[in-house]
């Protein structure tokens, strides 16, 4: 049973996976147990090209931030488990706790992340009851939304990046997963605000 599963490996999933493993150490996380289903297939960081992203190098690669990112996660935060080769297909809510049901097994979890992109066919079985037209995509798109308030869909079962109804923005969809994770922390921290960051050491 993990205590958050995290459902994507683009730019929101990874962000908030980043944040909460460096957060796992924590005394108020002690024994929680956190995954990202880092599926990448079908992120828009495949195609993208960055040059006007901040502290990114101009010409760097969505490819090259999707191999970083997880090597990054493993590197520092290992306690987060990746779950790599699967594709969610069904999401089922039981009392406490939801079913995740991938093309190759089956997770538990407490809480819930979607952090997949917005576009249409959504192929998650599950969710088709919060499911909205795009707030900040042209018609013309097609693009989806979960019905969301701050990020929050139901209780424990949270979004994040563009299918929170951001616009498909790469600093805006990490920060979209930034903000989700300090959510769940925050939930851990029964209630009292979080944010996890690191600080240059005085010399």
């Amino acid at each position: 049973m993990f205590d958050v599963l995290i459902i994507g490996g683009g730019a929101a999933g990874m962000s908030c996976a980043l944040i909460i493993g460096s957060a796992l150490e924590k005394p108020f996380a002690k024994n929680k147990k956190a995954g990202l289903i880092a599926h990448q297939k079908a992120s828009h960081l495949q195609s993208a090209l960055f040059n006007n992203v901040l502290g990114l190098q101009p010409g760097t690669l969505g490819t090259s931030i999707l191999k970083s990112g997880k090597k990054q996660l493993s590197d520092l935060y290992p306690l987060l488990k990746q779950i790599d080769n699967e594709k969610v297909l069904e999401i089922k809510h039981y009392e406490g706790y939801f079913e995740v049901i991938t093309n190759k097994q089956i997770h538990n979890s407490k809480s819930i992340v979607i952090a997949t992109g917005y576009a249409q066919p959504f192929s998650i079985k599950g969710c088709e009851n919060y499911l909205i037209p795009h707030n900040m995509a042209k018609p013309e798109k097609n693009r989806v939304q979960l019905k969301n308030t701050s990020h929050l869909v139901a209780p424990n079962l949270y979004v994040a990046g563009s299918l929170a109804g951001w616009r498909s923005q790469y600093a805006i969809a990490c920060g979209s997963g930034a903000q989700v994770a300090t959510d769940v922390l925050t939930k851990w921290n029964n209630g009292q605000h979080i944010k996890i960051h690191d600080k240059k050491k005085e010399l």
